[in-house]
């Protein structure tokens, strides 16, 4: 297994944030072969962490190219900064 995660500061807002993430980008990451779980988290203050896990290495690096598509063409007012993006095997799990 593979997850990508990615950490976005300075959010303006959350909440329209997540809705666009829920109506525009989760029906494109169920597109992604060996998507496993997805999941976009209000951490507070200004920031939000997504995190998808795929069968493959792949399909991490296509959520990774898709979400900056995504974010440049939908989200950039609401994510003015540019995430911290981490990805990597799974080696631990439950």
């Amino acid at each position: 297994m593979y997850a990508a995660v990615r950490r976005y500061s300075g959010v303006t807002d959350p909440v329209e944030a997540g809705r666009r993430v829920n109506e525009g980008f989760v029906p494109l990451m169920r597109g992604i072969p060996g998507l496993l779980a997805y999941y976009w988290v209000d951490a507070g203050n200004g920031v939000m962490v997504s995190t998808s896990v795929f069968e493959d290495e792949s399909g991490a690096e296509e959520s990774i190219r898709k979400a900056a598509d995504f974010v440049r063409d939908h989200l950039a007012s609401l994510l003015p900064n540019p995430p911290e993006v981490m990805a990597g095997q799974v080696v631990a799990s439950v």
